[in-house]
């Protein structure tokens, strides 16, 4: 289902990450204030980054859409995100969260913002989805802002950890529905 999606912004092309673009990619899943409220543990080599790209492209086929986030100015990879079914009870499958990060010299510009709302347009267009879900770190508020600039608006608290268990974090939760 996630095969070559490519989503257009005024600022922005979305498009299929490749392992091509593993060292663009380290800019960011390796520098540790990006890393601070995110899952996914700190890179700490471009072979981890090529190695997880490896991985989201034997995961295309899933329920979901992977997007790099290339400024069209100048063609930078600056970030990247994506759309997934809510992998919740099953009167919630019709769910889909949302998530995103940047490159930290291209926080506070908007980009991530105009990214979110591509993604959620674009499942809301492609796949009639019509929930969306996202949460971030309380200790996070530029998150929550963009999450607000999407449209969505704050539904209560939960917690996450990161993927190998080394932090815990409280969170806002946040909901959005066509």
């Amino acid at each position: 289902m996630g095969h070559g999606a490519w989503v257009e912004t005024d600022r922005l092309l979305l498009r299929p990450l490749a392992q091509a673009d593993a060292p663009a990619v380290f800019a960011w899943a390796g520098d540790p204030e990006v890393n601070r409220y995110m899952a996914y543990p700190l890179h700490t080599s471009v072979e981890q980054t090529k190695a997880w790209l490896r991985t989201l492209e034997r995961s295309r086929a899933r329920d979901g859409y992977d997007f790099g986030f290339v400024r069209k100015e100048d063609g930078l990879l600056i970030g990247s995100g994506g759309v997934y079914r809510h992998k919740g009870k099953p009167w919630q499958r019709s769910w889909w969260t949302l998530g995103y990060n940047l490159r930290r010299d291209c926080w506070g510009q908007g980009y991530a913002a105009e990214a979110a709302r591509a993604m959620v347009d674009f499942a809301h267009g492609k796949r009639r989805a019509r929930v969306f879900l996202a949460e971030h770190a309380m200790d996070n508020p530029a998150s929550g802002r963009v999450m607000e600039k999407c449209g969505m608006v704050r539904v209560g608290t939960g917690t996450y950890a990161k993927l190998d268990g080394s932090q815990r974090f409280a969170t806002w939760r946040y909901r959005l529905e066509f």
